[in-house]
């Protein structure tokens, strides 16, 4: 457990860093990827060439013997939910530290892009139940406590149920919001709920694995731990049969995933533990835009 000292200190590296992230990188990216709710109007003013004449206001140019249009700008205010996995299995991890670690900042860069565009932003910690709900708000101290929980949220289940996750946002939102999805997806059947979510919704799956959640070192005889069940079993590494079956039911996992997602007209992002994952969220925000 950490200590509160070690709490604050880390909420401020994570807020430094993330900081630093939106400002120099996704201030325009974020703000483009994302549309408001639409246009609303603003004012009117003098007619200039080159403006659209649709939309120039006939009664005022009628009463001022000269041209007016009007002028409109994006309905900018959005909610963003965060929709976090954090399950037993997100604890492992080989490189720079475990899949939680990389999740818990991907999701601090998120909530601090969103309040530094004036947006919402709530949260859904899950596991395979619904372990805490952050209600959508604005402003840095909002953003602050949530990177708190981020750093210090203990489950209560140890599996994982993206379904369940999925239900509860459902039910919660009423309104259409951006939800961003992070989790290892190491989960059964969720194809039909993110459907659903998905008409109504922009989602975005952002899928967080580690290169030995995809395969085996050839290392000898290594006992392995199932961090969501407990079970511990004694394998042998060297086989090469065993490293190629452990590969290929990651293989087909993440193409499980990827077809989920793509049905139901969904992103999906893929990041490895020790990747560069502003690089990955700074090309998927410049493509959307």
């Amino acid at each position: 457990m950490l200590t509160t000292e070690e709490i604050l200190k880390k909420v401020k590296e994570l807020e430094i860093k993330s900081k630093k992230i939106t400002t120099h990188l996704f201030t325009g990216e974020y703000h483009s990827a994302f549309k408001g709710k639409g246009m609303r109007f603003r004012e009117v003013r003098e007619y200039y060439a080159g403006d659209d004449i649709r939309f120039i206001d006939w009664n005022v140019s009628a009463r001022f013997s000269q041209p007016f249009t009007k002028v409109f700008e994006e309905e900018r205010e959005l909610t963003v939910y965060l929709l976090v996995d954090i399950s037993a299995s997100n604890l492992f991890g080989t490189t720079s530290g475990s899949k939680k670690n990389v999740l818990t900042e991907i999701a601090a860069v998120l909530a601090f892009s969103a309040v530094s565009n004036n947006d919402k932003v709530g949260v859904i910690f899950f596991s395979d139940k619904i372990e805490k709900f952050i209600p959508p708000k604005k402003g840095k101290q909002h953003v602050l406590y949530i990177v708190r929980q981020l750093l210090t949220a203990e489950p209560v289940g140890k599996s994982t149920n993206v379904e369940e996750a999925i239900k509860f946002f459902n039910k919660t939102s009423h309104q259409k919001s951006i939800a961003f999805i992070l989790s290892d997806f190491i989960d059964a059947d969720y194809a039909d709920d993110l459907k659903v979510i998905s008409g109504r919704h922009d989602v975005i799956g952002i899928r967080i694995y580690d290169k030995m959640d995809m395969q085996l070192p050839d290392a000898g005889l290594l006992q392995i731990e199932d961090l969501e069940t407990g079970k511990k079993q004694w394998v042998d590494t060297s086989d090469k049969s065993l490293r190629y079956n452990y590969q290929q039911y990651f293989l087909k996992q993440s193409e499980l995933c990827k077809n989920y997602f793509k049905k139901a007209g969904a992103d999906l992002l893929h990041i490895k533990t020790g990747d560069d994952y502003v690089k990955v969220l700074q090309k998927f925000f410049l493509k959307r835009s």
